[in-house]
């Protein structure tokens, strides 16, 4: 069953405005409703690029990282980094 993407954007821009709501009012860090709308905002962009692609075979920009991806982005800097200190201890 296909969404239509209208919808589906629909939903994610009162997903980001919900998330905007939740960081605005957080009552510290690691506010459950921050958190909640964080997760919102992700799930509903899946389904909107989803069903773009699903209607008219396009995708957006975007993509939605996962804690994995996170710490696999932070081993690649670490990699760099110690990359171009060997770098300047060669010359």
């Amino acid at each position: 069953m296909s969404i239509d993407p209208r919808v589906a954007l629909q939903s994610l821009t009162s997903a980001l405005e919900e998330h905007l709501a939740a960081a605005a009012s957080k009552r510290g860090d690691g506010d459950p409703a921050v958190e909640a709308a964080f997760f919102a905002v992700a799930d509903a962009f899946e389904v909107y690029d989803d069903s773009l692609y699903e209607a008219y075979g396009e995708v957006t920009p975007l993509e939605v990282l996962d804690e994995d991806d996170d710490e696999d982005d932070d081993d690649e800097r670490e990699s760099v980094d110690d990359e171009e200190d060997l770098e300047l201890l060669q010359d």
